[in-house]
């Protein structure tokens, strides 16, 4: 049987595995809702990415896990382990990642709006990066490192023009995007050449991300030329050197078996070429080349484990499964409309002959998982999982319906092991007053 991630099987009792552990055993021991995490698989795309740029770019560059994908002490302890940096957005994601004693200068402080206290924290503990959005913060990260006696490396976030060809809610790269500066009205240009008259700012170099879910190379390319390009002009009209380019994320992954991903290795080498050839025909050296993928690092590696708790049909229109979770662990398809692939984990070598909707408990009529998953007959009581759940799913779970958030466990060489605790019923009300 065919799946969309390589980690998943069959075993000889029928039974969906993940990473070679039986995912019925998995719910037995821990409950549902379940996230379940693959670490070798997310282990293997970190290495795929490490040794790539290392590659392609002779040991110049540095991938940055982004952290919004999956963010958890044990992830950013992985992630250290393999000799990755890491992209995080958001203080409660820095925190994370400072308490499991994630080296500092290996951490790179995205977002489009970081607050004065985000900033302050970020720069009292030696970030090693800060990715400079807009010219309120510009001037709020000098001030804070002035504060502190401090000098603070930043790179700027340009908007390069690009038409991904994804979805509008995770397009980032065109003009008209909430994030970073434009190059088109020369905003760009102004906002690098501040930094000179900054006396507690470093200049490291520039950074772009034009969107996710992505399986064409080529906007790619044509964002790194864009890059190539801006960087001269800055050397041309400013006398700055741009030591680092982040080129983003955005690498797509299957959810469904229509999905057609590029290997990962394959987009590295051929924006590398275009790197090096801009860079020739430019006159401009080949700067450090950061990359900070998320989703592919870990959304294969994922999967959420459900119960079915009714079946009902409406003759002539449709079929409802219902589960035990829903948009309260998964709001991926009602914010927009994502897709995925879905299989019964006590009967997963059984043909896949009904088309079902899969439904979330929660009150909200657009509380959908799945529109039209192809299953075996689904009985009350069956395990449903759904596949490519590692990024975004468990970063943004809510307690909407006042649901406790589902645990997420590891595998790894055919053992589980606990790395986020379920919350409970006290864990909702711990915070009321």
């Amino acid at each position: 049987m065919n799946f969309v991630s390589e980690n998943l099987a069959v075993n000889e009792r029928g039974h969906l595995t993940v990473g070679g552990v039986d995912v019925m055993d998995l719910k037995e021991k821990y409950g549902t809702p379940l996230y379940v995490m693959d670490e070798d698989m997310i282990r293997s795309h970190l290495r795929t990415y490490r040794e790539a740029l290392n590659t392609y770019y002779n040991g110049n560059g540095l991938c940055q896990f982004a952290s919004k994908a999956f963010c958890t002490k044990y992830m950013c302890n992985l992630v250290a382990e393999e000799g990755l940096g890491l992209d995080v957005v958001s203080g409660g994601e820095l925190y994370t990642a400072l308490s499991a004693n994630f080296p500092a200068d290996k951490i790179c402080f995205h977002g489009n709006n970081k607050t004065k206290d985000e900033l302050t924290f970020a720069i009292g503990h030696n970030v090693g990066t800060i990715v400079i959005d807009n010219i309120y913060e510009l001037e709020q990260v000098n001030h804070i490192a002035s504060d502190m006696g401090k000098i603070q490396n930043v790179i700027f976030r340009i908007k390069p023009g690009i038409d991904a060809h994804t979805h509008d809610f995770i397009m980032t790269g065109q003009i008209d995007s909430k994030f970073g500066f434009a190059l088109e009205t020369g905003e760009a240009l102004s906002a690098v050449s501040l930094v000179k008259e900054k006396k507690h700012l470093c200049y490291q170099g520039l950074h772009c991300h034009i969107g996710s879910q992505i399986f064409d190379v080529k906007p790619f390319c044509e964002a790194a030329r864009v890059m190539m390009a801006f960087i001269k002009e800055i050397k041309d009209k400013t006398g700055l050197v741009t030591e680092e380019l982040d080129l983003g994320g955005g690498f797509g992954i299957r959810y469904v078996e229509s999905d057609d991903p590029i290997a990962y290795d394959k987009y590295i080498k051929a924006v590398s070429r275009e790197v090096k050839a801009q860079a020739e025909m430019l006159g401009v050296k080949i700067p450090k080349i950061l990359m900070e993928p998320g989703r592919s690092v870990v959304a294969p590696a994922g999967i959420t484990v459900y119960e079915v708790g009714c079946v009902k049909e409406i003759p002539n229109v449709r079929t409802y499964v219902s589960v035990d979770g829903g948009m309260a662990d998964n709001p991926r398809y009602i914010m927009y409309g994502a897709e995925y692939s879905a299989v019964l984990a006590n009967k997963a070598g059984e043909a896949a002959e009904c088309t079902y909707t899969v439904a979330g408990k929660c009150c909200e009529s657009g509380d959908i998982l799945i529109e039209q998953a192809k299953l075996p007959k689904v009985e009350v009581g069956d395990t449903l999982c759904v596949l490519s759940t590692g990024a975004y799913n468990y970063s943004m779970a809510s307690n909407y319906n006042r649901i406790p958030r589902p645990a997420v466990v590891m595998v790894s060489g055919g053992q589980d092991k606990l790395i986020v605790k379920r919350e409970t019923y006290e864990d909702l009300i711990r915070n009321d007053l």
